[in-house]
């Protein structure tokens, strides 16, 4: 999957969630108030489940989550490391 796929992916997930939601790709979507502590479960669980990476505790920091750009870059730091093992 390359960068815009899974960047496309994450969007058409919160939107999913958020029909209305209009953010940019480096926006915080924790600070716009789109996010509660169910929802980071959940979207944790989609990267995991639907993204098909295995995340880490450490790969559990807010800083990770905070936008489709965070996302996108745990995703392919995951991935390499994952290619490379």
């Amino acid at each position: 999957m390359n960068t815009q796929e899974i960047r496309d992916s994450i969007r058409a997930f919160l939107t999913s969630f958020f029909p209305n939601l209009d953010v940019t790709d480096d926006q915080d979507i924790f600070a716009l108030g789109f996010v509660n502590s169910l929802f980071a479960m959940q979207l944790v669980l989609f990267v995991e489940k639907k993204l098909g990476v295995s995340l880490d505790n450490e790969d559990l920091d807010i800083d990770n989550f905070r936008s489709i750009d965070a996302i996108t870059r745990l995703i392919e730091s995951k991935s390499v490391v994952k290619a490379d093992a």
